[in-house]
């Protein structure tokens, strides 16, 4: 994990990487999303070298006082553009509605993440709202993508 979140470039929305006490903090809540809900964020593995590239998944978020199950990504910066977020976030979407038939999903993206919001709209999702995320202490603009299940 520590291969992109600390990386200075793959973690440029979250206001820079992640230091080894973060990466650690972020795993212990990735593992404690799949004790209570069954899901997280799953492992991205490239399929020809079997090497980890990055992480993929479903995780609970609130948003303005309303919680919603986002699909988020991260890839190693070698991974970015060749398709790999697309295809996670679709198969992360599918998932959600066909495993877990729930009637809406979500990917909140800093307005300043050009690359993600391609992503989210490849992924069918619509901006829904623009909305303020505070992270280490700074405001953040985001918007809120959603797609529903049809």
């Amino acid at each position: 994990m520590a291969r992109f979140l600390a990386d200075q470039r793959v973690m440029y929305a979250y206001e820079g990487a992640f230091n080894q006490a973060e990466v650690a903090h972020w795993l212990q809540w990735n593992l404690a999303s799949y004790k209570e809900n069954g899901f997280g964020l799953w492992a991205l593995e490239e399929k020809d070298s079997g090497k980890i590239i990055g992480e993929c998944g479903l995780t609970r978020q609130v948003v303005e006082g309303i919680e919603l199950l986002e699909i988020g990504y991260h890839l190693i910066y070698d991974a970015w553009h060749k398709g790999y977020a697309i295809e996670a976030a679709q198969a992360v979407r599918d998932y959600t509605f066909t495993t877990l038939g729930t009637p809406k999903v979500y990917s909140m993206v800093r307005d300043t993440n050009l690359p993600s919001m391609n992503v989210a709209i490849r992924n069918g999702m619509t901006i829904e709202k623009r909305f303020i995320k505070e992270y280490r202490g700074i405001k953040m603009p985001h918007y809120l993508f959603g797609v529903s299940n049809k």
